[in-house]
């Protein structure tokens, strides 16, 4: 049975398909970075599915009744009595999105020198982390770094890899384990109930605090009624206040699982926590009561983060991001399995098999997908991973471009296109050469970097590039 749109469509956007040559013209101007491309020359946008959800008539109805006081505003009151009721953490910062949540929690809980273990690790998240001193380690299980493992819930944690780590530098170094729900750069895979429970049960012997990533919680919720023991008979909003129960509190962006354009915020139960979080947002973000966000803002994602732990709407959600996957699947494309929540994984490294690492085989994936189509996508490999202290590359296990697929945007129509589209570069995949860095910046690189095409006989290097752009 087909799953239909649990909506009806009130207002549309329209869309213009531009010519190759265009296409061509619009990915050279942007560097061949799908982050720099305008986004009038994008048919299908499928780059992230932050701050893209199409919000509803609750949460726009919502926004006009927004408290714009710059100070105790009731729509402060709002959120902090959604997050407390859906979410069950007694308190509350907001921040301008997500990132700002991640900064705000690595100078609270970070002394310099310490480690967080994460099951993956996040770019910003990351970054933020390293910036306030501390070192990352990646506690994921095998499984996650294999696109062809059929694991259910490829985001757990390994325990032996956590108990290692403590055992190796000791409890009182690490800062905090913080645990993404789901795992974004592994494909959007889920972490079970069980594995979130044994994680606590080693947090709780070492006296650690476990935090988590919980963007896209909803979504994990999900996964976890679908393929874990026991859950089949809950709603996704019963699981998710379960899920939450065993952390100490998260980051939320707000963008994703809240279903808005803009904002984040901080939840935790500790109200030393909340006391320090206030005292820095007023230096990066604005009143604890606002966090950098208009009152517009906090209302809608008050409303928000209760349609998105709707049974009906995340069946339709995630049903859509399957429909894309199994239609790539069918046509023998490689692709991260299973089928992730919030997107389509394309492995770079099994479609551009002569392309190597260091020639940027899904940069150069994600190029050509918009040269074919219009079809905007990113790529999550060998750029997104940075460099390490030593300015060498990264290199990850996982080298992906990312179909991520905005909330109540798009029809499966627009996935057919998205797929044919795909099917169409397969087919032409041995004519894909690697790319090279002609601009690099030192942080997050992902984002502004730019490129130039190689030859198809380049044998450029690592270093080589890492030297070009000092």
């Amino acid at each position: 049975m087909v799953q239909a749109e649990p909506y009806r469509i009130k207002m549309v956007e329209p869309l213009h398909m531009t010519t190759r040559e265009e296409r061509e013209r619009a990915i050279k101007e942007a560097g061949y970075n799908t982050f720099l491309l305008k986004s009038k020359d994008c048919y299908i946008d499928l780059l992230t599915d932050s701050g893209t959800s199409a919000m509803s008539d609750a949460q726009w109805s919502a926004m006009m009744m927004g408290d714009e006081a710059y100070a105790g505003a009731r729509s402060f009151d709002n959120l902090w009595n959604a997050v407390e009721e859906y979410y069950g953490f007694p308190y509350t910062c907001p921040t301008h999105q997500g990132r700002g949540a991640e900064h705000l929690i690595s100078q609270i809980l970070i002394t310099p020198g310490q480690h967080v273990p994460g099951n993956m690790y996040f770019t910003t998240t990351r970054a933020h982390q390293e910036m306030a001193g501390a070192t990352f380690h990646d506690v994921i299980i095998d499984e996650a770094h294999d696109p062809s493992a059929q694991h259910p819930f490829k985001g757990n944690v390994d325990i032996d890899k956590l108990t290692a780590l403590i055992d190796e530098v000791g409890a009182d170094q690490i800062a905090y384990i913080n645990v993404a729900l789901t795992v974004n750069m592994a494909g959007g895979q889920p972490v079970s109930m069980a594995n979130i429970k044994a994680v606590r049960e080693v947090c709780d012997k070492h006296q650690i605090i476990m935090w988590s990533d919980a963007t896209r919680l909803a979504e994990n919720a999900y996964f976890i009624q679908q393929r874990e023991e026991g859950y089949a008979d809950k709603s996704c909003a019963e699981i998710a206040k379960e899920m939450l129960s065993h952390f100490d509190g998260l980051t939320m962006s707000g963008k994703k699982d809240c279903l808005v354009n803009i904002g984040g915020f901080l939840a935790m139960r500790d109200e030393n926590i909340l006391i320090k979080a206030r005292e820095l947002v007023v230096v990066f973000e604005g009143m604890p009561t606002y966090g950098g966000l208009a009152g517009r803002d906090l209302e809608a994602m008050a409303q928000g983060l209760k349609e998105a732990l709707d049974d009906d709407y995340l069946a339709h959600r995630i049903g859509q991001v399957d429909y894309l996957g199994q239609r790539l699947i069918d046509a023998g494309i490689p692709v991260v399995q299973p089928i992730g929540g919030h997107a389509v994984f394309l492995d770079a490294r099994a479609f551009l098999p002569h392309v190597p690492q260091e020639e940027l085989p899904a940069q150069s994936l994600a190029a050509e997908l918009f040269i074919e189509s219009g079809v905007r996508s990113m790529e999550r490999g060998i750029v997104s991973s940075g460099r390490n202290k030593a300015g060498e590359h990264n290199m990850p296990k996982l080298e992906l471009v990312r179909l991520t697929i905005p909330r109540r945007v798009y029809t499966n129509a627009h996935m057919d296109v998205v797929a044919d589209a795909v099917i169409k570069v397969w087919e032409r995949r041995e004519s894909i050469t690697g790319l090279k860095f002609v601009y690099e910046p030192p942080t997050l690189r992902f984002f502004t970097s730019r490129f130039e095409p190689l030859q198809a006989s380049s044998s450029t290097t690592g270093k080589a590039d890492h030297e070009l752009t000092a």
